[in-house]
């Protein structure tokens, strides 16, 4: 039997037997139209085998649409009612047994997921979106690619290139583990309830060969911090705290890391950022 997908009437009616009330605490929005967890799946390639992670399960809609593949859900998932019932929802919609578990956490404390999954799939909610990808880039190495759906200000920012408006430390943090894109809108009106933000698609493939050790990573998110701190001034005094105490320090190393100590943080890549941290 064919996977089958939830419908905007079986959500509602899932949501009320689970007394869940979507809550802006939670950053909860349920998608609840069939073509847009497809489309999403589709933006993500996900194929039959493979091991997917989704975060934010909430009633299912985009788990199913991944299990419709072939492919194998870990779905993390932070209400507890969410979670206990996600399983016999996925048995109602004849996902196979074992295509699917539940970890019934909070997706900022997760350090350990079963099968090791290659692919992440998720309806970020809004608050935690930029917090939860950073954390599992850097605690899931086998995460090779992804499509996330957030806010759009936070995947222009994901996205942004050096030099944009929206550039910022979410921006030169994401570069760290490889590229990103915007890969589309999504209507509010998929949504409910209807958010009053409007919603992107954001695509990522990790880098083949990792940018350096954890204490490289470390040492080059606490630079990029400290720049976009004060991301007004030029690099010679937003990060002369970071790097010798003095403006003259900092552009001792800046200089020595071919970077111009007249610059600010929003003009630097993150290959220039990692050169400071190689020099400091």
């Amino acid at each position: 039997m064919p996977v089958t997908l939830l419908g905007a009437a079986e959500i509602r009616a899932l949501a009320a037997d689970l007394d869940v009330t979507p809550t802006k605490k939670l950053g909860q929005n349920f998608v609840v139209d069939a073509n847009t967890v497809r489309r999403i799946v589709h933006v993500a390639r996900v194929e039959a085998g493979e091991r997917v992670v989704e975060v934010g399960p909430g009633l299912g809609s985009l788990t199913l649409a991944i299990l419709e593949t072939g492919a194998t859900v870990t779905a993390v998932e932070i209400d507890h009612r969410l979670a206990a019932r996600l399983p016999e929802t996925a048995a109602a919609h004849d996902v196979p047994d074992g295509a699917l578990t539940v970890v019934d956490a909070d997706a900022l404390r997760v350090t350990d997921l079963p099968g090791e999954p290659t692919v992440l799939v998720a309806n970020l909610p809004y608050n935690v979106s930029v917090p939860v990808l950073l954390h599992f880039l850097e605690t899931f190495p086998a995460l090779q690619r992804g499509v996330v759906m957030v806010q759009a200000e936070v995947g222009e920012r994901l996205a942004a290139a050096p030099g944009s408006k929206v550039y910022g430390s979410p921006s030169a943090k994401a570069a760290w583990y490889g590229r990103w894109r915007l890969a589309g809108t999504v209507s509010r009106q998929v949504f409910w309830p209807v958010p009053n933000v409007d919603s992107v698609l954001v695509a990522f493939e990790r880098d083949e060969v990792p940018r350096g050790t954890d204490a490289a990573r470390r040492r080059t998110f606490e630079i990029i911090d400290a720049a976009f701190g004060q991301r007004r001034k030029m690099l010679r005094q937003s990060l002369a705290g970071v790097l010798g105490g003095s403006a003259a320090a900092a552009s001792a190393v800046l200089e020595a890391a071919d970077v111009a100590p007249t610059d600010r943080a929003e003009q630097l890549g993150i290959d220039q950022f990692v050169r400071i941290a190689d020099v400091a």
